[in-house]
Parts: C-alpha cells; structure tokens; sequence
C-alpha cells in the first residue's frame, strides 16, 4: 500500500477504527500538504494537543472532555504518519512537521492557539513556536526537552544515550518496524508499561496504541523523526536546524515532567527555560513517569487548566 494512503479511513466492517468513539467529533483538516485527522469538543479559545510517541490521538481522551468543559475549543491531532492522517513517503524533519502543527491551527479557522506537546509532540510544540511565534499563544511541553537541550544531552550524558536505547534501535533499517507491530505490536506494549510510574495505562489504551501501530506503514512513519534526529547530529540539515532553535521563545511557557520519566531525564528536560525570554513555568511531578497526562490525568488537567485561564490577558 503507498504510503500517502490512509487505511484508517475507511475501514472494512468489523475492523478496528482510529477514529473511536467519544463526545469528540471527528473530521480531517488540510494542512502543509497533507491531510490529518482531528478530534475535537467544546467551544472557546482553541487548545491544540499533540501527542507523542508510540501514542495516537487518543491519549489526550482525559484532556479533551476537560478542557471542553472548562471552556476551550479543544482538538487532538494526530501527527503526520500516524492515526487517521496520511502517511506521505518524505516529510518527517522537525521543521516540516511543526509546520504541519501551525498549519492545522490555520485550516481550523483560528488566528492562534496555546500547543500542548507531550514527547515527540512536545520537541515538535517548541519547534513550533519557534518558527511561527504568531500562531502559538502559549504553550505547553510534557516530557520532553527543547531541542538544544536534547541534543546537548545526547552528545555528552550517556544516561540519556542509555535511556534513549529504543531510538537507538530505530536506525537500523526495516528491523524496528518488523520487531514493532510483531506478535500484534507486542513492543508497543512492553514500552508503555515499562515508561509510566506507579499508575499502570489501562488495557484498552494499550491495546488500542498496539493496534494503531498495526495500521500499514505506521511502524515506518512513526519511527522516521528519531531517525532524522540521530542521523542529523553530523549534517548540515541538523547544524543548522540546531542554530535555528538558538531563537527564544516567547510566549508564556508551562513545563511539565515527571519525576520518574525513564526515557526524558529530568536533568535533560530541566534547564529548558534558558531559551523562553516569557514566563516560563516548571513542575516536576512526584511518582510519575513518561505519561503524566495518563498517569494521573485529574492531577496533571488541573495544572493545566489552571495555566490556561491564567494566560486569558495574555492575547
């Protein structure tokens, strides 16, 4: 099947469905040349969530109906390649893909949004600010360093090289895609429970992320940003990407980490706030690890909720 189709939208009858049911409306946007799927509720100043990595759309479900009701039009993306959006052959350095994230904030018909990024999605989030000021309003990054500091941190701390062994494993070719959807995504699996702290994902979330990664070429899309981000370090896409991110961000910023992440390191993360020239919050959350938003979700949309109404002077 080429990789620009979407297998997850038009499902044969019995199959498994990304688009899951919920309050949420599901529908797909056009945005930098591709399409993507969104699922949204609630009316009010737009929050965009970005998921991360091995996630869909689904695992901002808690945040969805919460925000909504706090007032805010709030829509879960899913990234280019992975879910209901398509999976295009190229297209997967950073730059492209924040471009993807301001672009759906476009297509939805707003003039800006705060970004809410958890993992992959939150590199993605700073990058986004970054390189289209204007359309974020403030922002929101969980578990996840700016990407200076990541790569910092990849080329000096080898706790973070060890933590990041998974990625490591990514750059073989073809390899990692078959070990991932093996034994109905089985790895998926082992990751998730081996990533969260003391609160265990529940099953149907699992299972649903193993099954998301089953979706043709997904393995292959999901895994292609981490291979453009060891691959760069030594190239000039990356040196000067890297120079890029030297600009600051500056919009209202909340940073949020779990204490016992195993794949982000606190030191890594921490420190993120050298390039926000705005207010810029940190809070590390005790006994949880790389999901805060899943781990304890009453917790971590209470600190987020919060966040937002306080920035409503802020436009």
């Amino acid at each position: 099947m080429p990789l620009h189709e979407n297998p997850a939208q038009s499902p044969a009858p019995g199959t498994w469905n990304v688009r899951l049911d919920g309050p949420w409306t599901h529908r797909d946007v056009a945005a930098n040349g591709a399409r993507f799927h969104i699922a949204e509720l609630g009316e009010g100043p737009l929050v965009l969530l970005v998921h991360g990595w091995p996630q869909f759309w689904w695992t901002w479900r808690h945040q969805l109906i919460a925000l909504a009701d706090a007032g805010f039009r709030t829509v879960a993306m899913d990234l280019r390649g992975v879910g209901g959006s398509d999976r295009t052959p190229r297209g997967y350095d950073p730059a492209n893909l924040a471009l993807d994230i301001t672009g759906v904030i476009r297509s939805l018909g707003e003039r800006d949004a705060a970004l809410v990024g958890h993992d992959s999605g939150g590199f993605l989030a700073w990058v986004a600010a970054v390189m289209r000021p204007s359309l974020v309003r403030r922002l929101a990054v969980v578990s996840a360093a700016h990407p200076r500091r990541l790569r910092r941190a990849l080329l000096s701390d080898r706790r973070q090289l060890a933590a990041y062994e998974h990625v490591l494993g990514f750059q073989r070719p073809w390899v990692p895609e078959r070990q991932l959807i093996a034994d109905n995504a089985e790895q998926v699996a082992r990751y998730l429970h081996a990533w969260t702290a003391t609160a265990a994902l529940d099953e149907k979330s699992i299972a649903n992320y193993r099954q998301a990664m089953q979706i043709p070429s997904t393995a292959h899309c999901s895994i292609e940003p981490y291979r453009w981000l060891m691959r760069s370090m030594a190239r000039p896409d990356g040196f000067q990407f890297s120079r890029r991110m030297k600009r600051p961000v500056r919009v209202p910023t909340l940073h949020l980490h779990g204490a016992l992440d195993p794949v982000l390191l606190t030191g890594t993360a921490a420190g993120s706030g050298e390039y926000v020239q705005a207010p810029y919050h940190w809070r590390l959350l005790d006994d949880i690890g790389h999901f805060p938003h899943e781990e304890d979700p009453a917790g971590f949309t209470s600190e987020l909720v919060t966040w937002l109404r306080d920035g409503s002077l802020d436009r």
